[in-house]
């Protein structure tokens, strides 16, 4: 029979990998999410309360976060905007940060019934949220990756969104279409493979890297080719939201100045760095 165990058994098991307060952290969010104990059940009893299975799905979970799973990952789930968004290995895991760029959205769309357009949707947080936020919009969300297409479905139908999916390459030579969004979104890939030195094993080893890397000599692949498809499908007037790298907002700013698009504007992230852009395509049009 397993032995029950102690927070601090728990959150020590990690601190190999995460500092204390982070390995807490994801103790306490494993606890609460799949066995349903709050901070004070695991200081008072730890896993007494638990059954014999879910000690055992506990002890198993617990390896995956030993080798340095995501906790997300793990659970299933990861929290944006208040709403719970399931993830799994192909996924890039919602980061609190991009909750500033679905409000900034919010906050600029004035249409009626605006069309939104999401490119590289992921697990379809910012898609799924600009949806519900937004209850007149007309979303589509669109990404290389067959599973991202999945996952954005499944959190779609348990959060209630209307969308519309479509499974594209954005850096494929494109075919104009005509110009019929308002809003065009998009988080593609902006980490140079030059940073990945710097960056956490839990998320080199688990977490897409097609979602989180670019060329060092091309930081802003995707970005270019996102405003370029943007000039051809975004109405008079429309607005093009970025999330970048903040090392490439003048960059990013730049390249939209040249590619047509007025009004540039930035924006910080909760912890204070550049990290969001905008602009205009267009002439504005006139509110009537």
């Amino acid at each position: 029979m397993t032995a029950p165990v102690t927070y601090q058994q728990l959150w020590k098991r990690l601190t190999p990998l995460y500092e204390p307060g982070e390995a807490k952290a994801i103790v306490r969010t494993l606890m609460e999410e799949r066995f349903s104990l709050t901070f004070p059940d695991l200081l008072c009893q730890g896993t007494e309360n638990l059954t014999e299975d879910e000690r055992l799905q506990l002890s198993a979970m617990m390896e995956r976060l030993c080798g340095g799973e995501p906790v997300q990952y793990v659970t299933g789930e990861a929290p944006f905007m208040g709403r719970a968004f399931h993830v799994e290995h192909g996924v890039l895991i919602p980061r609190p940060e991009t909750e500033t760029l679905c409000q900034w959205v919010e906050e600029r769309c004035t249409s009626k019934r605006p069309r939104i357009l999401d490119i590289g949707c992921g697990s379809g947080c910012i898609a799924v949220t600009l949806a519900l936020l937004i209850p007149d919009a007309e979303v589509t969300a669109l990404d290389i990756s067959e599973k991202a297409i999945e996952v954005t479905r499944r959190n779609a139908d348990s959060l209630g969104a209307r969308l519309t999916l479509l499974h594209r390459d954005i850096l494929a030579p494109q075919i104009p279409g005509d110009a019929h969004y308002d809003i065009i979104v998009s988080n593609p890939p902006y980490i140079r493979q030059c940073e990945a030195g710097a960056m956490h094993r839990n998320v080199l080893e688990h977490e897409p890297p097609e979602a989180l890397f670019v060329p060092d000599n091309d930081p802003l692949r995707f970005y270019k080719a996102i405003a370029r498809h943007a000039r051809h499908t975004l109405l008079p007037g429309g607005q093009l939201f970025f999330e970048c790298n903040p090392e490439w907002l003048d960059a990013t700013a730049d390249m939209l100045h040249n590619e047509g698009f007025h009004d540039i504007e930035t924006r910080d992230d909760p912890f204070g760095k550049p990290r969001f852009i905008t602009g205009v395509f267009g002439k504005m049009e006139q509110d009537t």
